[in-house]
């Protein structure tokens, strides 16, 4: 099969799975019920994070901020997409809700779920995110992916970095993972 035709029909493939991800403004009462059930997923997920890891508490007790993502949502043939919705807590108190994008490009097939807590560890790193239009990882700011030993510790030299991550998935926390070219913006609700 030619190659153009075969990533031009990769990419047809996930047009509904896209489009999807995108949608018309939401009404008033549409907007809050959004945004309270984004932030019970986003209490669910801290939980479990805070039961898988226990020294996580801590590290996000001592966060300028914390962006989480309950569930991101992957997937695609060859081509694939992430796309999820989450919220921004500064002092434990949701401040604005984001959506993150990522595409992809290689050996691939089928869809998974995740959930991603990023933590702002410095004023800095949170005001450069907050004041941005559309933040990327690995360009706007470079974050630093935790991982967990077979002890239950956490690698406390990246808990150092000024944005650090957890990525939770069914199976439980993930290590070296890369964010890179993950896209954040702010959503309208």
């Amino acid at each position: 099969m030619d190659r153009r035709l075969f990533l031009l029909s990769s990419s047809l493939a996930l047009g509904p799975t896209l489009t999807a991800c995108t949608g018309t403004p939401a009404t008033p009462s549409d907007a809050t019920a959004k945004r309270r059930e984004i932030d019970a997923a986003v209490d669910g997920t801290l939980t479990r994070l805070f039961n898988t890891a226990a020294a996580s508490r801590s590290l996000a007790n001592d966060a300028r901020g914390v962006l989480v993502f309950p569930r991101i949502l992957a997937g695609g043939f060859v081509v694939g997409a992430e796309y999820g919705e989450g919220a921004l807590r500064v002092a434990n108190a949701t401040t604005a809700y984001y959506r993150t994008t990522t595409a992809s490009f290689g050996f691939l097939a089928g869809a998974q779920s995740k959930a991603l807590i990023m933590m702002f560890m410095t004023e800095d790193s949170l005001r450069s995110f907050q004041q941005s239009k559309g933040w990327t990882a690995g360009v706007d700011g470079s974050v630093a992916v935790i991982g967990i030993g077979a002890n239950g510790q956490l690698d406390t030299n990246t808990a150092k970095a000024p944005i650090i991550a957890f990525v939770l998935t069914n199976a439980g926390l993930m290590a070296n993972l890369s964010l890179e070219g993950t896209k954040i913006g702010k959503l309208d609700i």
